[in-house]
């Protein structure tokens, strides 16, 4: 909101400069600044100057010196020579011509300074020089000069007209000074208690479309009605412009139906503006109906209006009704322009009525090519060929053909026939004194390709690259794919290369299938040169491609360059995939970078990612190898609650790894987890922890658990019971309290596995420990880490029970 109440009263910086006031005398107290002082004056010239002004000093011959004075440095001497003279004044003019040359020398302090002294001095006319030198600045660009003249003149109790400040606004606009130059402005203005005209107001709309204040443009736009102003025909093509300029098409329809239901009249530069942009967006409605009010007001139509209209028409295939515009155009004795004509050609086609485009062209005179070649091209679409031919032929014989009339054609065949009834067409072109171009050598290599005849598309491309020219995208795109295909990787780079030297793009997919087979045969170097210039030639590089292109060097010699490859990828803006990522970690791995390692994996899992299992497991062992876990347990933490990838091995290795490194709490915590998910601890594991309890009797133990019940088995409460079923039968029911409390002590936090099953057999009831919530986690151990005994003894189990 611009509004007088909240605008700043900051004057900008680059505009708040020293002035040269004095309390004493104006004149004298003009000085000159020595940092403009760059050019000693000519002494012959400056004194024969000031020789003539002793003779005949007066207000019109200073001028005449000062005028005639090239060095402004000499000039303000001459000025501050001819104030110190007894009976002489400086007059208003004198001073205007002093200020001008500062102004037009950019030496603004200066000038401010004289413009000021030039007040203090009362001269008479003040005000219409200081108007004059506004106007005059203005007109030479110095609207910066022009804007501190204003200041100046309200510094000085002088009140501008608002035809005034509407000058400077229109010049500062249309050189696009930007909002905070035309903010100053309009500071002044309100400072100066002028009311804004709606002139005012247009030029502020316009400032605010065009530095993106979409929204202070319509704030401003709904409150021209509370500052005293209508809006003008001029207000709404600023509005409709800009909302469409910002994509905001729906909020300029609105406003094209407020200025209807206002009854403004728009003029002859709205209706113009306004039915382009609109035909332009294809609001064709809109457009329509604006071009209605057009005619009703009396304005008669140009070219343009009329080729916009037909051509939306003709989109929305209303072909009935761009015919009938064509016809007013025409009885209007307005010429239309070819492309109208191509834009009603092509509309038939699509309607599939070629006939009565045909018709058309022939009814209306149509003796120019674009038309007839858009008529060709609508008849090799629709597969009708002997139509094409005999259409060709007659515009041969008019002399209306040119090479794209039969490259159209020799196209066609090329890719629908075959490229020897191509060579055929091409002959008689020749005969008709047309050269082949680089699309007449762009269709021939496209159909070689699809007879897979790459040699010979190979050998045109070659002469196409003698004449400096460039394939066509498709013709492009299919030498490089048939490249590919046969195998023939080194031409497809050396085609790929000069194409890109020439800023040709190609599909990323054919770029990636051109990657994938050039690091097959192990040229990495090449790989990356190419994706490097794919980049500067606009070529979009897939994830896969660059995955491709690491993946080849992580298994080469050459992955020491993988980082130097991936700051390629980082600067060019590629994001990194999972996969991209896995193939970082791998092979940072390969490598022994360990900090290197966990900074990947750090990133990615920050990002939301999550690596493959394999990945994963080859970074977890790596890390425990070296006991560097603590790398990543930040990480572990987001790995371990968010996702399922961490399986039964890779806890184990985590657990090893963080009890040897010595963060016992992390490793309890995995274990916790491990065992909740059904998962039983590998023989290393086990070991590990087994070892620690038998260390534990001898006051060495890592892990704690409750010697007295070690000690005093006999004294664990435990029952058996029968519970009721719903349909009255009975069924054991095992209650421990140790379990309930220890959570069966097998959590390795209380005992050992082999301890465990000591302790159940000294209490001589192996049904405790078959019916125990734990038994599926014992029945899972490797039997190797039980002794023959305890297995033997399970044995004995087996007929009466019938668990195993």
């Amino acid at each position: 909101m611009l509004s007088p109440s909240t605008l700043s009263k900051t004057i900008p910086k680059w505009l708040n400069l020293k002035s040269f006031i004095s309390s004493v005398s104006c004149t004298n107290a003009i000085q000159i600044n020595p940092e403009i002082n760059q050019n000693t004056p000519n002494i012959t010239d400056f004194d024969a100057k000031i020789q003539s002004l002793r003779n005949k000093l007066c207000p019109d011959y200073l001028i005449k010196v000062l005028k005639s004075t090239s060095d402004i440095n000499s000039a303000v001497k001459l000025f501050k020579w001819a104030s110190l003279q007894r009976r002489f004044n400086h007059t208003a003019d004198t001073y205007y011509w002093i200020i001008f040359k500062l102004g037009m020398a950019e030496n603004v302090e200066e000038m401010e300074g004289f413009c000021q002294n030039m007040v203090k001095d009362r001269c008479p006319g003040v005000e219409d020089v200081l108007l004059s030198l506004v106007d005059a600045f203005a007109r030479n660009c110095r609207l910066n000069e022009a804007m501190r003249v204003l200041f100046n003149m309200n510094l000085a109790g002088i009140k501008p007209s608002i035809d005034v400040f509407n000058f400077v606004l229109g010049a500062l606009v249309e050189e696009k000074r930007g909002f905070q130059d035309v903010v100053f402005v309009y500071k002044e203005m309100v400072k100066a208690g002028v009311a804004p005209s709606i002139d005012t107001l247009n030029y502020l709309l316009e400032v605010l479309f065009e530095t993106d204040r979409v929204d202070s443009a319509l704030d401003q736009y709904r409150r021209i009605n509370k500052k005293g102003c209508i809006p003008n025909s001029r207000t709404f093509e600023i509005v409709i412009k800009g909302l469409i300029a910002k994509n905001r098409v729906d909020d300029s329809v609105t406003i094209l139906h407020e200025m209807l239901e206002l009854g403004c009249l728009p003029e002859l530069r709205f209706f113009r503006s306004a039915i382009l942009l609109f035909c332009g967006e294809d609001r064709l409605e809109q457009g329509i109906r604006l071009f209605r009010k057009m005619k009703d007001s009396n304005f008669t139509p140009d070219p343009f209006i009329y080729g916009a209209l037909i051509q939306c028409l003709c989109k929305h295939l209303r072909l009935d009704e761009a015919v009938n515009l064509l016809e007013e155009m025409m009885e209007s004795r307005l010429t239309p322009d070819n492309n109208v004509f191509v834009d009603i050609v092509n509309g038939f086609c699509k309607l599939g009525k070629i006939n009565e485009a045909i018709k058309l062209l022939e009814d209306k005179h149509v003796h120019v090519t674009s038309p007839h070649n858009a008529l060709l091209k609508c008849c090799c679409d629709a597969d009708k060929f002997f139509m094409a031919k005999g259409l060709l032929e007659k515009m041969s014989e008019r002399n209306i053909d040119d090479c794209d009339s039969w490259n159209i054609l020799i196209r066609w065949l090329c890719e629908k026939v075959g490229v020897m009834n191509a060579y055929e067409l091409l002959g008689r072109m020749i005969i008709s004194s047309l050269i082949p171009d680089s699309a007449t050598y762009s269709a021939l290599v496209a159909g070689n390709c699809r007879l897979s005849k790459y040699e010979d598309a190979l050998q045109l491309f070659l002469q196409l690259h003698a004449k400096f020219w460039i394939l066509d995208p498709a013709s492009y795109s299919e030498l490089i794919e048939g490249l590919c295909r046969g195998e023939k990787y080194l031409e497809a780079v050396k085609v790929f290369c000069y194409m890109s030297e020439n800023r040709c793009s190609l599909q990323s997919l054919l770029f990636n299938m051109l990657i994938e087979g050039v690091c097959n045969m192990g040229m990495l170097n090449e790989a990356v040169r190419l994706q490097l210039l794919a980049y500067n030639s606009g070529t979009s590089c897939s994830n896969a491609t660059c995955n491709y292109i690491m993946l080849g060097l992580s298994k080469s010699d050459k992955g020491k360059h993988m980082l130097a490859f991936l700051s390629q990828m980082l600067v060019q803006g590629t994001n990194l995939d999972v996969e991209a990522y896995c193939i970082l970690i791998q092979s940072m791995i390969a490598q022994k970078q360990i900090k290197d390692c966990t900074l990947f994996l750090n990133v990615m899992v920050n990002e939301g990612l999550v690596p493959d299992s394999d990945t994963l497991y080859k970074l977890l062992s790596c890390l425990a190898n070296h006991s560097r876990l603590y790398l990543i347990s930040v990480s572990l933490d987001k790995l371990v609650s968010d996702c399922e990838v961490l399986d039964s091995a890779m806890y184990n290795i985590l657990i090893n790894g963080l009890w040897k490194e010595g963060n016992k709490n992390e490793a309890h915590r995995l274990l916790d987890l491990m065992l909740e998910k059904g998962w039983v601890p590998d023989s290393m594991t086990h070991g590990l922890l087994i070892g620690s309890g038998n260390r534990e009797g001898k006051g060495e133990g890592k892990l704690t658990y409750v010697d007295s019940i070690k000690d005093s088995p006999a004294k664990v409460p435990w029952k058996v019971t029968a519970n009721r079923r719903d349909d009255g039968s009975s069924a054991l029911g095992c209650q421990h309290s140790i379990w309930k409390k220890n959570r069966l002590a097998y959590k390795l936090k209380i005992f050992s596995v082999q301890k465990f099953i000591q302790l159940a057999f000294k209490l001589e009831d192996a049904l405790f420990l078959l019916l125990s919530p734990a038994s599926r986690i014992f029945m899972s151990i490797s039997l190797q880490a039980v002794p023959d005994v305890f297995v033997a003894k399970f044995a004995c189990l087996k007929p009466s029970v019938g668990f195993f």
